[in-house]
């Protein structure tokens, strides 16, 4: 398959249909969205999406493989200070190597987008154990994209860009092995060039010394809950109104078995799962009966 489309071409039509993997959906949403820099420490789940993101030309951006991923994502955190846009993909356990750099950053923020493509491996199928790198979001007060199939995993990352860069926030695109590697076909467009924002000289932001982290605990607060009512009136978190009598809240890839399952059902589907307008959940009116599908064993 080959993965490059012009950028001067039309940014959706019927023969830019393309079968495509989740892992190569969140390449071509980093493509599509202007990213300049992509590092990453290769892992099943989430190896093939340095490896597609290579295959785009190299005046597009640079991509490389890095020592372990912290490097990778201090690679990325370095291009996002000089305000080009950057992509740090791993697995679960990597987010754990680069976690140190992960919360640092999370209280720094973003010049340039700045996006972490974590893979969790629910059912242990290619890891050392099982974790949920959800919490992680909650952890750093950082937004928790998770799209549901490749199509969302292109649109999605692009998204994420955006929202990284008006938010001045770490932005995490979180996909499961089951989403990674399973293939199906995603629409595509051309690439957006964005221009370097420069580096922002300062340093009671970029140095995170005590005296100014205290400050920037708060402003991390506070840019939480900014992020908490954009995503309350986001497109992707959609209530379904269906049958009263029950409802389910689901994410990522439970979403399309829920929907297969149970057609009739209300449904709460989380395109964001953090952070989480409580408002969000009060919406989801059920009966006795209710069901919370939360999506970590896909």
């Amino acid at each position: 398959m080959n993965a490059r489309i012009e950028a001067g071409a039309p940014p959706r039509s019927p023969s830019s249909l393309r079968p495509m993997t989740g892992n190569e959906a969140i390449a071509r949403g980093a493509w599509e969205a202007g990213v300049a820099v992509a590092a990453a420490y290769p892992g099943t789940p989430s190896t093939e999406i340095l490896e597609s993101l290579a295959t785009y030309p190299a005046h597009d951006l640079h991509a490389q493989w890095s020592t372990n991923e912290k490097v990778a994502l201090d690679v990325a955190i370095g291009a996002s200070f000089a305000g080009s846009r950057a992509l740090a993909a791993m697995k679960h356990v990597g987010l754990n190597v680069a976690a140190d750099a992960y919360m640092s950053q999370a209280y720094i923020g973003a010049n340039g987008g700045l996006v972490i493509a974590v893979a969790d491996d629910p059912g242990i199928h290619s890891s050392q154990n099982e974790q949920d790198s959800r919490f992680y979001g909650q952890f750093g007060a950082v937004p928790v994209l998770e799209p549901c199939d490749a199509q969302e995993a292109l649109e999605f990352t692009r998204m994420a860009f955006d929202l990284s860069e008006r938010f001045d926030t770490i932005v995490i695109v979180r996909t499961t092995t089951r989403l990674s590697h399973t293939r199906s076909t995603v629409q595509v467009g051309g690439r957006t060039e964005h221009a370097s924002r420069g580096f922002n000289e300062t340093p009671s932001k970029n140095v995170m010394i005590p005296a100014h982290a205290r400050g920037r605990h708060l402003a991390i607060l506070e840019r939480e809950q900014r992020l908490r009512e954009y995503l309350r009136e986001s497109p992707i978190n959609r209530w379904e109104k269906g049958d009263p009598a029950y409802g389910v809240i689901t994410a990522g890839t439970c979403y399309p078995y829920v929907r297969e399952v149970l057609p009739r059902a209300s449904v709460l589907k989380l395109g964001a799962s953090w952070p989480l307008s409580p408002d969000l959940l009060r919406d989801l009116r059920v009966g006795a009966a209710g069901v919370l599908c939360r999506g970590a064993r896909n």
